[in-house]
Parts: structure tokens; C-alpha cells; sequence
């Protein structure tokens, strides 16, 4: 028995296995990725500094689309939301199940950020660098690995570069995927490459629900108008009463007000406060009784504020806007996607970490498509600051880019069935 053909029995069979067998075409594709890694620390440095701020993705996506064509991928596309898109023919018959690699474009950090990659020895240092430039550069290397080893695999491969992973983003690039691009119906599994941990692996997708809520009233003097209803005040009352909530601590469940704006002046009561939420939980009903429960505190503190004082000049109101929803979901610790995560990985010496997170794969997750969220690269810290920094010493960097590429080649010679 082939060993690809042997690691997939051993998996969808649940047989124990005395030690992950890796497939030889494997193995010389991992030898092709460690002789291109200067080649792969260059692109890194390249991508990185290519702006990609939230809704501002088109220049990094550009890029990806000439490095996906310059790499023989077929049927290179840029859809309707900005997602890239190419396909690594695998043995099977056209039209069939495919495995789709993703890595997320967008970094959270404004037009204009400082993208100046600095090295420091082993370090790079640079915004956005591990969250998410290195799946990105692993993306490329690990399409170049397989065409240098000239690795077949069962599957087609749909590599996708996303838009709009981070917070504003809301997920638009997959929920595009999922809902209106081509290949919405024919995605079996899905792999988000998303972080510089390769130990990691996120197969329980933590939801969020977001509002931005405006509370209103008629305003005026603060020393005139003292006395009449204040928009602050019940904007106030809410988040005391939010946090008096109790919470499932098992999963997990958690909310923050976090960005309050609004006002006029230091002496006039304002006509309008407004109040940013983030609620988050991986189990979905948790998620919905917080959701429901925040929305009533908000009609409670209004009511309270329009009794306490006067509304004799109007009364206090409150516009509640959803700006966010990432469902909740996940993918069950014994199913062969994550089992063979958990077993590639090991074979490359990681402690593989179960974890529940938000990333590309809520959306695949909650539509019961098979989906993980692992990591790549060498290990690195300080995602979402200006000093994010990444560690590419050889060794390290290789190791976990290799683990993927392994993963990559397992999950695509699974016996997956259509959609």
C-alpha cells in the first residue's frame, strides 16, 4: 500500500497507529521548502510591507494573484469581495471535492502604519508580520515545494488569499466564499493558515456578536438644562448592568465594552453617546442568551434614565446597530481533519494544542464544513501591535512551515466526499 494511501486508512479507519507514517512525495517537498528558505524570508519581508489595512486589501491582493500565475495555479481569479483564488490540480476527476488552504490578507492596522520590516538577527520585526503575512508567504512556498518535488495529490487544492479577516472585515471574504463564489459548493475541508504558532490548531470556532449603540436626547447647558435626561447616564447604566451579567465560564463566555465616542463640550449634557459591545462565546446558545440579554439591558437603561429625570425637552432613546456576527462552531476532536492534524504535527515534534478561537474557519464551521485553523513559521508575539515581531532562525522556520506542507498533502489524499 502507498504510504499516502496507508496514512488515509489509518485515519478514516480510526485504527491505532504505532507512529504517523509520512508519504515519501512528502518528505521531498519538505526537502525542496528548506533549500528555498532565503527565497521565502525575501517574499515574507515583500509581502509584509505591501499595505493591506481592513477594506484596503486590493495592492497585497494583486500581488498574490501574479505570484499565483507565475506559479502555474489554474483558473487564477479575483472575486466580487477581493478574495484570490487558484486551483493545484490534483489526480481526481475534474469538478470534484476540494481542499481549500486559506491565509487572510488584511492586517488591522490603518493606511498610513510604518510597514518597515526590521531584522534583528533571527527577528523580524514588522505590523502584521505573523498576523497573517506569514501564511500568505507559506502559501507560495509550499505551492513552489510541491511543484519542485512534483508531489501528486488525490484532491484539487484551492489556495485563497481572504479579504477581510479582521475585526471591521467581519469575515466578508469567506462568507463570500461560502455564499456566492464559484466553488461554494464543492469546498470539503478547509485549512486557514493564520498565526506563527505551528503547535497550535483551532478547531472550535468562537463567536461574536458586535453593536454599536447610540444613545440619544435633546441635550443642552450643564448648568441650565441641569436636570433633564442625560444620554451619558443611560449609556452608563448599561454597561453597570452588562457587567452584572452572569456568564457560562465553561465554554467560555465573555463581553467588553470596549470604545465609547460622543459629547459636545465639558458643559453641555450631549444629544448623543455612543457605546461599542463585544460579546463572544464557541457555543452558540450561550451566545444568543447574551446577545438577547445585552439588548435588554439597553431598553432597561434607557427606561430607567427617562424615569430619573425630567423629559420634558424629549426623551432618551437608544439606536442599536449590530456591526458584527461571527458564528460559532466547530470541528469535533475526532474527526479525520483534526485527527490528522494532530498526528502530522506530532510526527514533526509539536505538542499539538486544541483551541477555540475566532478566524476564517467560524464561517466553514457553521455550516458543518470540516475546518481547523493551524499556524506556521518559526514562532513569533506581539500580534496586533506595532512591534509584532517573527522568528525565522532556519531550523524553527522551516520546521513549521514543513509541518504544514505535510499537513496540506495528508488532508488532500483523504477520502473526501462531495459536498
Amino acid at each position: 500500500m502507498a504510504f499516502r494511501a496507508l496514512i488515509a486508512a489509518c485515519i478514516l479507519s480510526a485504527a491505532t497507529c504505532v507512529a504517523p507514517v509520512l508519504a515519501q512525495d512528502s518528505k521531498a517537498a519538505e526537502i525542496a521548502l528548506a533549500g528555498d528558505y532565503d527565497r521565502i524570508v525575501k517574499e515574507l519581508i515583500t509581502i509584509t510591507e505591501i499595505p493591506a489595512p481592513p477594506f484596503g486589501e486590493a495592492v497585497r491582493a494583486d500581488y498574490m494573484a501574479q505570484q499565483f500565475k507565475a506559479l502555474g495555479l489554474t483558473d487564477v481569479a479575483t472575486d466580487e469581495e477581493g478574495n484570490v483564488t487558484g486551483i493545484r490540480r490534483g489526480t481526481g476527476a475534474a469538478g470534484g471535492p476540494l481542499v481549500a488552504i486559506t491565509a487572510h490578507l488584511d492586517t488591522v492596522f490603518p493606511a498610513g502604519t510604518d510597514l518597515t520590516v526590521r531584522r534583528e538577527g533571527n527577528t523580524l520585526n514588522a505590523p502584521g508580520i505573523g498576523d497573517d503575512t506569514v501564511g500568505l508567504a507559506a502559501l507560495l512556498a509550499w505551492v513552489r515545494a510541491l511543484n519542485a518535488a512534483k508531489v501528486p495529490t488525490k484532491h484539487d487544492i484551492l489556495f485563497i488569499a481572504t479579504v477581510g479577516e479582521e475585526g471591521p472585515g467581519d469575515l466578508r471574504g469567506v462568507r463570500h466564499l461560502f455564499t456566492k463564489n464559484a466553488y461554494k459548493d464543492r469546498i470539503a475541508a478547509f485549512v486557514s493558515v493564520d498565526g506563527s504558532d505551528p503547535s497550535r490548531v483551532v478547531n472550535q470556532a468562537v463567536g461574536s456578536k458586535r453593536y454599536n449603540v447610540a444613545f440619544t436626547g435633546p441635550g443642552g447647558h450643564s448648568y441650565s438644562a441641569f436636570g433633564i435626561v442625560n444620554p451619558m447616564a443611560a449609556m452608563a447604566d448599561a454597561v453597570k448592568r452588562l457587567y452584572e451579567t452572569a456568564v457560562p465560564s465553561s465554554p467560555k463566555t465573555s463581553y467588553a465594552a470596549s470604545v465609547v465616542s460622543g459629547g459636545t463640550s465639558v458643559n453641555s449634557i450631549p444629544d448623543r453617546i455612543e457605546l461599542q459591545v463585544d460579546m463572544r462565546s464557541p457555543d452558540p446558545a450561550a451566545l444568543d442568551r447574551l446577545e438577547k440579554r445585552f439588548l435588554t439591558i439597553v431598553d432597561e437603561a434607557v427606561a430607567a434614565e427617562n424615569f430619573a429625570r425630567s423629559t420634558n425637552l424629549g426623551a432618551t432613546g437608544a439606536e442599536k446597530t449590530r456591526i458584527g456576527d461571527r458564528p460559532a462552531g466547530g470541528t469535533a476532536d475526532t474527526h479525520p481533519l483534526v485527527v490528522t492534524a494532530q498526528r502530522v504535527l506530532g510526527a514533526h515534534g509539536y505538542a499539538v494544542q486544541l483551541q477555540a478561537s475566532s478566524t476564517d474557519s467560524n464561517i466553514p464551521m457553521s455550516l458543518g464544513v470540516p475546518a481547523i485553523t493551524i499556524g506556521t513559521g518559526g514562532g513569533g508575539g506581539r500580534a496586533h501591535s506595532v512591534d509584532e515581531y517573527l522568528n525565522v532562525e532556519r531550523n524553527a522556520f522551516i520546521g513549521g512551515l514543513s509541518s504544514g506542507l505535510a499537513l496540506v498533502v495528508a488532508i488532500a489524499d483523504l477520502g473526501w466526499p462531495q459536498p
